[in-house]
């Protein structure tokens, strides 16, 4: 628990360079801040924690600003405004907002990507599948996937918030849904919870990744028909095994990068060159951000509470409690140790 009148943040102390471990970080304490004109103070009450501050926490350049070592590490979060100075963002409402690891953080605005509705579901579920995870599976499936009926979905990173929810929307589509992970409890995990059809290992049973031909070859296996479009939430050597067994005319949709976490630089990450497939094949390959559909976010929220509402969906939160434990939440999340998406829950009692 803070002491009265501080904040008390996670900072980023050192850049990745290898395996991710806690001490890139660093707990510390600082005054609580104080609204300025047209600011507000929110006192968060979730934290986030999500593969994309992995790049973040680099030196190069992203598509976002990232982290300077000593400042706060940048993560979504739920806020509740406690003081404020600025009339759209009335004391007591809940905002999604990129608050950072913190537990109290000023805004104007200008960082806040979702009122919270208390009445449509927990605000916890703001930051999962009715927030940014549920909102790119559902845009990076339906929008740059383009799925159709009976054809074939891979997805990587398949036990994910994104990932598993990219693989029941497939089914909802009428899609057959294959997706990849590492262990058999995973396996199991994703096919008993989330509905998927078949469920590749990566790893052999010593738990060594496999050599990209076998990969190759397991793939197919469970893609009998070929893989129509491909969700790639890691990159790295399993996306060059999926190449391929692509169908003529299939998509992918690039959306993460997990394969490249523990490196220093990401252009250190060389693989193949796909130019030949992708021409062959008359692939279609295609990044995209969930930023470039904000105005059609009340399309997906509606749709995500629906299908929740009605059973179609399931969402699974891993939760652990106080801001001290996001560090190890993190690395266990990039490891792939969590079931559903992590979250850190904070005291709303504390500083009262």
């Amino acid at each position: 628990m803070s002491s009265a009148n501080t904040n008390k943040q996670i900072l980023l102390k050192k850049r990745p360079d290898g395996p991710l471990t806690t001490d890139l970080f660093e707990l510390a304490e600082a005054a609580l801040p104080s609204p300025g004109t047209n600011q507000f103070l929110v006192r968060a009450e979730w934290l986030s924690l999500d593969p994309f501050m992995v790049g973040r926490m680099r030196a190069e350049a992203n598509y976002a600003q990232g982290v300077q070592l000593g400042e706060v590490m940048q993560a979504s979060a739920v806020g509740r405004v406690i003081e404020s100075n600025n009339g759209e963002f009335p004391v007591g409402n809940l905002y999604v907002g990129m608050f950072g690891l913190q537990e109290y953080a000023v805004s104007d605005g200008s960082n806040v990507s979702l009122e919270v509705d208390p009445g449509r579901a927990p605000a916890s579920l703001s930051l999962g599948i009715l927030g940014m995870p549920g909102m790119t599976a559902y845009f990076g499936l339906l929008k740059a996937g383009e799925p159709r009926e009976g054809e074939t979905v891979l997805v990587s990173a398949c036990g994910g918030p994104v990932g598993s929810l990219v693989g029941q929307i497939a089914k909802i589509k009428g899609c057959r849904a294959v997706g990849i992970t590492s262990v058999e409890a995973k396996r199991r995990y994703a096919i008993d919870e989330f509905g998927f059809d078949e469920v590749v290992l990566y790893k052999d049973d010593q738990g060594n990744p496999l050599p990209k031909a076998a990969l190759t070859e397991r793939i197919g296996s469970a893609c009998p028909d070929g893989v129509d479009v491909y969700f790639d939430n890691v990159g790295g050597d399993i996306y060059d095994a999926t190449l391929p067994n692509f169908n003529i005319r299939g998509r992918i949709v690039v959306c993460g990068r997990v394969a490249a976490a523990t490196l220093s630089d990401s252009s250190q990450d060389v693989g193949p060159r796909d130019n030949s497939t992708i021409l062959v094949k008359r692939l279609r390959k295609q990044g995209f951000l969930v930023a470039d559909y904000a105005p059609d976010k009340v399309e997906a929220l509606d749709q995500l509470t629906a299908w929740l509402e009605e059973g179609s969906v399931r969402h699974r939160e891993d939760v652990v409690d106080g801001i001290e434990r996001a560090p190890e939440a993190f690395i266990r999340m990039m490891r792939g140790d969590n079931r559903g998406k992590q979250l850190v829950r904070l005291d709303p009692a504390r500083n009262e």
